[in-house]
C-alpha cells in the first residue's frame, strides 16, 4: 500500500511518498538505539520498577505460567519492566522444540498479565544502572513437557 497522498496542491506527478518521520517517534528511540553498535553510547536515565504478584495463590491463571514472587528490574517504562522480567524466562526459542503457533512464548509470561503482576516504580531517572533485573530470582523452569 502506497502512503502517497494527493491533495491537489500540487498537480503532476508524485514520488510516491509523504512528509511523514516514520520510526521517529518517542517510542522508536530506545529501538534505533539498542540497533545501535557503536561504542561511545550515551548512558540512558533508567527507572527501577518493582513487579510484584496481585493474583491470589489459588488464582487458575497461575496454572499457565509459574510464580516466580517480587523482582525488581531497571527499565525505561513500566511496560518494559514487564519484558525485562520476561526475557529472564526460558523461552522456546532457547531450546530445541517450537510452539503451536509463532517462534517465541515472551508473550505467556506471567510478568505480562496485569491479572497477575502489578508494576510499582521505586526510583525513577537513574544513570548507574544497567537495564536488567536487579533483585529476584526468575526460573527458567517455565516450559512444561507435555509428555511424563
Amino acid at each position: 500500500m502506497s502512503n502517497a497522498t494527493n491533495d491537489q496542491s500540487h498537480p503532476g506527478s508524485t514520488d510516491a511518498t509523504s512528509p511523514t518521520a516514520f520510526g521517529r517517534s518517542v517510542e522508536s528511540r530506545p529501538q534505533r538505539e539498542d540497533a545501535e553498535t557503536t561504542e561511545d553510547v550515551q548512558r540512558e536515565r533508567l527507572n527501577v520498577y518493582r513487579l510484584e504478584p496481585v493474583a491470589k495463590a489459588d488464582d487458575p491463571r497461575w496454572d499457565n505460567s509459574p510464580y516466580q514472587g517480587s523482582v525488581v528490574v531497571a527499565a525505561r517504562t513500566a511496560g518494559d519492566a514487564r519484558i525485562v522480567a520476561a526475557e529472564r524466562e526460558l523461552d522456546f526459542m532457547e531450546i530445541d522444540s517450537a510452539p503451536a503457533e509463532g517462534v517465541t512464548t515472551s508473550h505467556a509470561s506471567a510478568f505480562r498479565s496485569e491479572k497477575l503482576y502489578t508494576v510499582i516504580e521505586i526510583d525513577h531517572a537513574r544513570l548507574d544502572l544497567t537495564r536488567g533485573v536487579l533483585e529476584g530470582d526468575i526460573s527458567v523452569a517455565t516450559i512444561k513437557p507435555v509428555q511424563v
